[in-house]
């Protein structure tokens, strides 16, 4: 069936179907060039090389004889040629690429650039063969009309001052660079002498800089051209570094000072950033006297008359703080935390409900200003907490921090999100304090801020846990709970968006939840919603994430009966699940849990359900299967698990008698001669997989260790349990006996031999009862028998609340309270069985014989 298209509003007017011709006939006009642009037989014969030729020969052709492309394409294979054949090279190709520089265009420019900064790279040739035969093209290209081009080439002769010797820097470039550093040289020529010399700073020594060097760079910070001076300008801090401390207090200094009360914007910013690079290099007294107070008229002017400063101003203003630290007076400390803090709110007056008519009027170029303003205040958040100490956070910063978590800009809240572990860190024990911002951050609205808050969160929420000492254990244990939702929320709005990496991410991230929050939490919060992502997502990094994050939270769950559920829904929904792709899933999963888990724990679950997968229909899965066959088999401890081996060896066998996909086979093949090798090399070279075998132990040790704890748990609940009955019985002994002591006085020698009968039939009731507890908790628990220790205590107890009625409750107390103590020890094994019950059984009729007695004794003394 064709489909039907519905069109809406179509008129079929002559005029409309004049215009749609008309279209048509723009189309055909439009193609006709594309016809003619083919290459005319003439035009391909100019293209053709005689395919003879060497490469070398072909290289000068091209560079001849050949078009724009042709030549730029060798230039690009200049690397390839020196490597192949430099002499050659050196002697024919060379000189062709300079002669062709002279006329070349933009491209071929550019690409002769990089490709001889490779060709230094890669030390083709001796520095002093690449001296005498690149430098010069090289200086020749610097002052190419093009800016882009003579960039290009500067950047290249920057590395390569790198490599030269002393002597050929002298002769070859700070010579001519005298003349090009005049004012009657182009702007060009200028601006690339200034870099050149900051470059030149590091390879002589100071007299010779002092000398040669520094007369130049005072010029060119007075030169005429703004752009000069700014250039230079920044080249100072290098300098700085070749001449030393004396040097730079009595030279730079001065220069910087004049500077920085430049007429141009870009020159007094460039100061600015120069100072504050150098303030390692100043002593105390220049700190002081000279660069405190350009700092202080840098503040005052960025809001008033230079707002081209603000931003490099809040950028660097955390380096400034901790670096005049110690000259600061308390009122200066004050007046420099209130101006970060006015730069941290700046731009949000108007939202919080500040109408100022100037705010109004704000350009979106001022926006963007204030944005990076604040960006930048969040990126100095973790200095400006040194700066003011974490013992004064609260009190002097939290409301900052607690603006800038919560700014209308996503970039503001993505650099707070990044910075937030360092925070963390700084806050230590006072880490409790931003728990709230934490939360909020997990649940911004933009994934980008959530990604950039995952890359620490384990950190951070170890941080959280572990971290308040001071805090105290019920602040934390009180700031878990609405962590949890913020975590499930935010792996719930990363599922639901299209960028899987950051979903990957942040399951990968979670697997460090067993050692934050409980095993209960994690199973009913977390772990089922793992097993979903594996069945349902489509996206296979993802689901692997999830798989390994599912295995890390049951390698640490701290209930038996949980355990076995989830192992029962993997080997069911992914092992025997219906699509093939679930069972490839399950593959993935048990590859995990060989990792993650000891030998004996994959025998005994996982072992049997893979090696089912070898019928599996489909022939990726069992493809899948034959690489995982060798990990599967180095679980295998022959002693004990000597007929899990000849299953492995029965299903191999019968891949290679029925498999009929020739690849799967062919991977059969392999599998097994790897197999082979595996045997013999466990036998002779035993050693080798000591680390390994040590390694599982341990895994093993903590699985039993795990279990353990269980039982323990158990008991002492039931303990609890037992407890608070005990104690209620206890009351109400006490008012029974308080009412009914005269007709206790009366019947207490009738009902005292069946009371004695009673207790000695329990004693020997209890002492086997505890035998057989003793036995049974030696002995493994079977999956059959996980859910039936909790029948007899329900039949036992009916027995003993039928047993004691009226006065024989008072009388029989100790009785009950031995009986049940026997029965919790013996339910506390790890199975019931029906000996045991039938024996409570007896026992609660012999307590009701006894009951029956002690009525009747007690109505004839009535």
């Amino acid at each position: 069936m064709h489909p039907i298209i519905f069109f809406s509003k179509m008129d079929f007017s002559q005029s409309n179907l004049f215009g749609y011709i008309e279209d048509l006939q723009e189309l055909t006009i439009i193609e006709r060039p594309v016809r003619r642009s083919l290459k005319t037989p003439e035009e391909i014969e100019r293209l053709t090389v005689d395919e003879e030729l060497s490469d070398i020969e072909r290289a000068v052709y091209l560079l001849s004889s050949g078009q724009d492309i042709q030549g730029t394409s060798v230039v690009a294979n200049l690397p390839v040629l020196m490597r192949q054949n430099p002499a050659e090279t050196l002697r024919r190709v060379l000189p062709k690429i300079r002669e062709v520089l002279h006329v070349a265009g933009v491209e071929m420019q550019l690409t002769a650039a990089v490709s001889f900064l490779t060709v230094l790279q890669e030390e083709s040739v001796s520095i002093h063969t690449y001296s005498h035969s690149f430098l010069h093209i090289i200086l020749q290209n610097l002052e190419h009309r093009d800016a882009g081009v003579s960039n290009a080439w500067l950047e290249t002769l920057l590395a390569v001052i790198e490599a030269l010797p002393k002597e050929t820097i002298r002769h070859e470039i700070l010579n001519p660079l005298v003349s090009k550093a005049q004012l009657s040289q182009t702007l060009q020529s200028r601006l690339v002498s200034c870099k050149i010399m900051g470059k030149l700073a590091n390879k002589f020594e100071a007299h010779t800089i002092k000398r040669e060097i520094l007369p130049l760079v005072k010029s060119l910070c007075h030169d005429v051209e703004y752009e000069v001076r700014s250039c230079m300008c920044r080249q100072l801090e290098h300098i700085a570094q070749g001449i030393g401390t004396e040097l730079t207090k009595t030279v730079v200094l001065p220069e910087l000072v004049e500077l920085a009360r430049d007429e141009g914007s870009s020159v007094r910013l460039a100061a600015f950033e120069t100072l504050v690079n150098l303030l390692d290099m100043f002593d105390a007294e220049d700190r002081s006297q000279t660069v405190l107070p350009l700092v202080k008229s840098f503040c005052e002017k960025s809001f008033k008359a230079d707002e081209s400063i603000l931003v490099s101003l809040s950028f660097h203003l955390g380096k400034l703080c901790n670096g005049l630290y110690g000259i600061f007076t308390p009122e200066q400390h004050l007046r420099f935390l209130e101006f970060y803090k006015k730069l941290s709110t700046l731009g949000l007056q108007q939202e919080n409900g500040h109408n100022d008519n100037q705010l109004q009027l704000q350009t979106l170029e001022q926006e963007k200003k204030y944005i990076s303003v604040r960006k930048n205040c969040a990126y100095n958040f973790p200095a400006m907490i040194v700066f003011v100490d974490p013992k004064n956070f609260h009190l002097e910063l939290y409301s900052i921090f607690f603006c800038l978590c919560h700014d209308p800009e996503v970039p503001v809240r993505y650099t707070m999100a990044i910075s937030f572990y360092e925070v963390a860190k700084l806050l230590n024990s006072g880490v409790y304090t931003i728990h709230k911002e934490l939360v909020t951050l997990l649940q911004d609205e933009s994934l980008e801020v959530l990604d950039a808050l995952v890359g620490h969160l384990p950190e951070i929420l170890e941080l959280m846990t572990n971290g308040g000492e001071n805090s105290g254990s019920e602040s934390k244990l009180l700031s878990i709970p609405d962590l949890i939702p913020a975590l499930t929320t935010a792996e719930q709005r990363a599922a639901t968006s299209l960028k899987w990496r950051t979903h990957e991410k942040l399951l990968q991230k979670y697997a460090c939840l067993p050692h934050i929050i409980s095993s209960d939490q994690i199973y009913y919060r977390f772990l089922h919603r793992m097993l979903t992502i594996i069945l349902t997502n489509n996206v296979l990094p993802v689901q692997k994430a999830a798989a390994r994050t599912l295995c890390v939270y049951l390698r640490y769950n701290r209930k038996q009966e949980q355990r076995h559920e989830v192992i029962q829904k993997l080997i069911e929904q992914l092992g025997q699940g219906k699509s093939y792709w679930n069972r490839l899933r399950f593959l993935d999963t048990c590859e995990f849990i060989m990792e993650l888990f000891s030998k004996s724990f994959f025998c005994k679950y996982f072992f049997l359900p893979v090696l089912e997968l070898t019928h599996d229909p489909v022939a990726n899965v069992r493809m899948k299967l034959c690489y995982l066959l060798p990990k599967v088999k180095s679980t295998l401890k022959i002693p004990t698990d000597k007929h899990l081996l000849q299953q492995l060896e029965l299903c191999i066998r019968k891949l290679l008698c029925q498999e009929k996909d020739k690849d799967v086979l062919t991977i059969v093949k392999r599998t097994v001669l790897e197999l082979d090798r595996m045997e013999i090399s466990v036998d002779v070279f035993q050693k080798r997989f000591y680390e390994n075998d040590l390694l599982d132990q341990e895994k093993e040790r903590q699985e039993h260790l795990l279990l353990e704890m269980e039982q323990l748990e158990k008991e002492k609940q039931q303990n609890e349990g037992r407890s608070t009955n005990v104690n209620d019985k206890m009351f109400e002994k006490k008012r029974r006996d308080s009412k009914t002591s005269s007709v206790l006085a009366k019947s207490i020698t009738l009902s005292v031999p069946a009371i004695s009968s009673g207790t000695s039939g329990g004693k020997e009731d209890k002492k086997s009862k505890l035998v057989r507890s003793q036995s049974f908790s030696t002995q493994a628990l079977h999956p059959k028998y996980s859910n039936i220790d909790k029948c007899p205590n329900k039949s036992s107890a009916t027995g003993y609340t039928s047993s004691v009625s009226g006065m024989g409750k008072s009388c029989m107390l100790s009785f009950s309270d031995d009986s049940f103590r026997t029965h919790s020890s013996g339910s506390s094994g790890n199975a019931a069985f029906p000996s045991s019950s039938s024996r409570s059984l007896f026992s609660s009729a012999d307590q009701k014989n006894n009951g029956n007695k002690e009525s009747q004794s007690r109505k004839m003394s009535m």
